[in-house]
């Protein structure tokens, strides 16, 4: 059954590392050359610059759930000829931008994402909003954002403070629990020394580190990961 009980999310301010996470993107974006925005991302077939663009874009739906117009969105798509679900809109967000000055797509995201981020924090926490899903937290939602722009800012390597990298990974996987948890999976996690044990997926388990955690959460471990195929596609909730 799915809960959407927030208890591993308590103590945690979703607005303030959404705006830390923008802010680390920014950083990177603001100091990069033309080498730099054509550097490949960790998102498959996508540079730094499309991954910009995907932000950008993304900022369609995330207006819409403030305005409440998610169906005019989607019969906005459906007449653009998008019509595959995420996938197909993240890869029309980018295809439209790749025309466009790199510095326009950043005032964009730029603009829209800081109105986006006002916004949803003076609704705050407990505020309910317009989601395709249906009317979901404006706090919750905010968690997915911050998650989704952590993953962005691995994939596009913004650096990381030593001073903050442990904190940063400890409220990562308290998300992942929570989207565990939110979604029904049929999986336990339990602390340990070593890290983190995972079972219940069909009977099996596998000792985990929290970055392994982490990344399996966002659908970013690598090919060569010794962690069975089976419990990745399980436990990827956030990408």
């Amino acid at each position: 059954m799915n809960d959407r009980s927030d208890a591993p999310l308590a103590g945690l301010d979703p607005f303030d590392l959404l705006d830390a996470e923008a802010d680390r993107l920014d950083a990177l974006f603001t100091g990069l050359d033309e080498a730099g925005w054509l550097r490949p991302s960790r998102c498959a077939g996508w540079t730094v610059r499309d991954v910009l663009a995907h932000l950008a874009g993304e900022e369609m739906y995330n207006q819409a759930c403030l305005a409440g117009h998610v169906d005019e969105l989607f019969e906005t798509l459906e007449r653009e000829g998008v019509t595959g679900g995420y996938t197909d809109f993240n890869e029309w967000c980018v295809r439209r931008r790749r025309g466009l000055p790199v510095g326009e797509v950043l005032r964009e995201w730029r603009e829209k994402n800081g109105d986006t981020r006002r916004r949803m924090r003076e609704r705050g926490r407990q505020a309910m909003l317009q989601t395709s899903a249906g009317p979901y937290p404006v706090g919750l939602q905010t968690f997915h954002y911050a998650s989704e722009y952590a993953t962005h800012a691995d994939d596009v390597g913004a650096p990381v403070a030593d001073e903050e990298a442990d904190g940063r990974l400890a409220w990562r996987a308290r998300v992942g629990l929570f989207a565990l948890r939110e979604q029904g999976v049929d999986a336990r996690i339990e602390p340990t020394p070593e890290g983190l044990l995972v079972y219940g997926i069909n009977g099996g388990e596998a000792m985990m580190t929290r970055r392994e955690f982490v990344e399996a959460t966002v659908g970013r471990l690598p090919d060569d990961s010794p962690i069975p195929a089976e419990l990745r596609s399980t436990l990827r909730v956030l990408a």
